[in-house]
């Protein structure tokens, strides 16, 4: 039986610790995955704002996860300062979709919401309702959209943000793009607007044109698909969910035979 992606090469440009279940999909579909890494997980230039929150966490009324880089940096720093994430009861946990809960749940905490949809006006509209009056910790990356603390603040709640980690681009990634690109691919796929701004950044300085000629690029969902169109590339599919499994699904429509 031929798989449905045979013979296709599809560029993984998720951080390297993060790109194992989207490459296992590819290759179970036939594919083979390329991995360029564009995004690597630095700690914040500061860590003032965070160890401030950290030691104060259980005066908060919500916590706020919106990826699983943020509850490993939140894990990581809170035990270089020694503290426990125990007797936190009074502190609700939202995180944007199931693998962020899932990260979140091994770190030991309770997850109260998950939004319906992976981005970040699901969350503000689910938490919109329930957050007035109450005071919530948003920790995020260092640069990223203030959609959620502006429709929660705009709804009552007091909304702390404070950065807990860097996306920087890997050294390593333009060889890696060159080296991709002329070898062939026939998809590039996007998992966060960053991945689309860390790739063109790779791209530049390789001075390789960009959008790439003949490769179809797969958005993981419509903020992602968005900041494409912004640098002049149309998608060719966008995952529904908007998760890996939704991702492999797109990845077989613009690409199956």
């Amino acid at each position: 039986m031929t798989l449905p992606l045979a013979g296709r090469r599809v560029l993984v440009t998720r951080a390297a610790h993060q790109a194992g279940k989207l490459s296992e999909g590819l290759r179970a579909l036939g594919a083979e995955p390329v991995e360029v890494p564009v995004l690597e997980i630095h700690p914040p230039l500061s860590f003032d704002a965070l160890d401030r929150a950290l030691r104060g966490l259980d005066g908060y009324d919500w916590l706020i996860f919106t990826s699983a880089n943020t509850v490993r940096a939140l894990v990581e720093r809170s035990a270089a300062l020694g503290i426990s994430f125990e007797n936190l009861a009074n502190v609700q946990v939202a995180a944007i979709g199931e693998a962020t809960a899932a990260a979140a749940r091994n770190a030991g905490f309770t997850v109260a919401l998950v939004p319906p949809s992976y981005v970040a006006e699901s969350m503000a509209a689910s938490l919109a309702g329930r957050t007035a009056g109450k005071k919530i910790l948003l920790a995020r990356a260092e640069i990223a959209r203030d959609v959620i603390p502006d429709g929660l603040r705009a709804a009552g709640a007091e909304v702390d943000v404070v950065d807990a980690y860097r996306n920087v681009l890997p050294e390593a990634a333009p060889g890696l793009l060159r080296a991709a690109l002329q070898a062939g691919i026939d998809a590039a796929t996007f998992t966060s607007s960053s991945s689309v701004t860390h790739l063109a950044e790779a791209a530049n300085a390789a001075q390789i044109p960009f959008p790439f000629f003949s490769v179809k690029a797969i958005s993981i969902g419509p903020i992602t698909s968005a900041t494409l169109r912004e640098r002049g590339w149309e998608p060719a599919a966008e995952a529904k969910p908007f998760d890996i499994p939704g991702l492999l699904l797109a990845i077989q429509a613009a690409l199956g035979s």
